[in-house]
């Protein structure tokens, strides 16, 4: 070090080489006559919180090798300086942190508050994808993750055993997955939720590794078809609590019962009209999901559902925030009959009985029994949702309450009582991994299923190898969730604007 410049805002050294000779950067030769010296400058990190500059006087070498295309070099300081760069390694590594965290412009407004120069562009250029190995992990993770929802879809890999990511594809296609199975040999174990894209790339790219369905996924489904056995057989729950009522119950007069003029429920009738006239002009569900610009799933759901059952469930939607109201609602259509309509006077008698919700939550209410568009509820019928969280949940987690209204719905319902017991039946199979049982239950499940649970196992039955696998084996998709979700983190904090590059730079560097 030659001189030390101090200034408020800057703090500025000046310093000279004195290292050993260096070597050619393209023969390795030594360099051992100096053609010239000159001054660069390189930004280091701050010190006592003000900017830090080095002005670094280097020497340039003539390479004597007559055979070498270089006829000068410069020398660099180990550990200090690197061709081609304006900043010391040091800063360099702390930019490329900043970037790897933050992003472009986050990371930018923090080197702003840390006294650090560089713009968004310098430290987008920082960030290099790191190789991808040759060979593919023994146990390899994969899911869709959605670059935009509805729309486009890219694939994320996963070392299962290593809990980091492998590659990040472009895509979900099978074409795609199955090219870079090709490309990585070595794969023994895929972990995998239930999409057939998967399936058939490792069909066709890797026929001898263990396909294994995951367990969330499964009980999900699971849940799924319970809950529309639950939503399908309402009317006996209806039924048995009519049975049940007290016949000095007062009746509220109401119209008949119409569903309400609500958005989401014209737009159902609205969607189910649309793609059912573009099934019968022979649309396929890919080509109708293009046009109407809605998934797969939700074509294929319109087209297998009856109207009435999707109306219903639009009717429904929203109950779970008048799951407070619910209990009360027998005591509110007493006072209704009894011609009490005032809100707030409603309000503050339930409120007194221990109601937590919302008055606006019961002014719709009240709103709804004046216009007809709901039948007079004399006694609290659980909702298919919550029927399906009591079934699902482990017994030891129910309270003694709700595990009475549950044997109530079970009396009250064949169907769903024994949509329980194939439910907590596949259930006690998966939690104790007896995946050699799951031909019985599924044989079971076939012959006296209501008909939800009953698709449910032939869906099982058709991908049988890989959920006897995920019932058996140790391996499944939770460690590939855990960065799916990651991933939404990220495009979050790129607010949308990230190539398909930078978004896979920033998963395959970000911890």
């Amino acid at each position: 070090m030659e001189r030390l410049i101090v200034s408020p805002q800057l703090l500025l050294i000046e310093a000279a080489a004195r290292g050993r000779p260096p070597r050619c950067p393209d023969c390795a030769t030594l360099g051992r006559r100096v053609h010239s010296s000159y001054w660069r400058m390189l930004g280091e990190r701050p010190a006592i919180g003000r900017k830090l500059a080095i002005r670094l006087r280097v020497r340039r070498y003539f390479c004597d090798r007559k055979r070498c295309g270089r006829l000068t070099f410069v020398e660099q300081v180990e550990g200090l300086s690197e061709r081609y760069r304006r900043a010391s390694l040091g800063l360099k590594q702390w930019l490329r942190a900043v970037a790897v965290e933050l992003g472009g412009r986050p990371g930018e407004r923090l080197c702003r508050a840390l006294n650090l120069q560089a713009g968004r562009t310098r430290l987008l250029e920082l960030l290099e994808a790191p190789e991808v190995p040759a060979r593919a992990p023994r146990v390899l993770g994969v899911d869709e993750f959605a670059f935009r929802k509805g729309r486009t879809y890219g694939t994320v890999l996963v070392d299962i055993e290593a809990a980091t990511v492998v590659d990040v594809l472009p895509d979900r296609t099978s074409e795609t997955f199955a090219a870079w199975l090709r490309d990585h040999p070595g794969v023994e174990v895929v972990c995998r939720d239930r999409a057939t894209a998967y399936t058939k790339a490792v069909k066709e790219a890797a026929p001898d590794a263990i396909e294994v369905a995951d367990r969330w996924h499964l009980l999900q489904n699971l849940g799924a078809a319970v809950e529309k056995t639950c939503q399908q057989h309402r009317a006996c729950l209806r039924k048995q609590a009519e049975q049940d009522e007290p016949a000095e119950a007062p009746v509220v007069v109401l119209p008949m019962t119409v569903l309400p003029k609500t958005p989401i429920v014209d737009r159902t009738r609205d969607r189910y009209q649309d793609v059912h006239r573009l099934l019968k002009r022979g649309w396929t569900i890919s080509t109708i999901g293009r046009h109407l610009q809605l998934d797969r799933k939700t074509v294929r759901r319109f087209r297998d559902t009856p109207l009435d059952e999707l109306l219903a469930c639009a009717k429904d939607f929203g109950a779970h925030r008048r799951e407070q109201l619910r209990p009360f609602m027998p005591y509110l259509h007493i006072r209704f009959a009894a011609g009490i309509t005032s809100g707030r006077q409603l309000f503050d008698e339930i409120d007194e009985r221990g109601y937590t919700g919302s008055i606006q939550a019961l002014r719709q209410y009240l709103a709804r029994l004046r216009e007809g568009t709901i039948e007079p509820v004399r006694a609290d019928l659980p909702s298919p949702r919550r029927i399906t969280s009591w079934i699902m949940r482990l017994r030891d987690a129910l309270t003694e309450l709700e595990e009475e209204r549950l044997q109530d719905v079970k009396i009250a319902c064949p169907d769903i009582a024994r949509a329980c017991d194939l439910a907590r039946s596949f259930h006690d199979l998966l939690t104790n991994r007896r995946g050699q049982l799951l031909p019985e239950w599924i044989r079971q499940a076939e012959q006296n299923a209501p008909a939800p649970v009953r698709s449910f196992a032939g869906f099982l039955r058709q991908d049988l190898d890989a959920v006897t696998a995920g019932l058996t084996l140790e391996w499944s998709s939770g460690k590939v969730e855990g960065h799916v979700n990651k991933v939404k983190m990220l495009k979050r904090t790129m607010f949308g604007r990230a190539s398909f590059r930078l978004l896979r730079i920033r998963i395959l560097t970000h911890p």
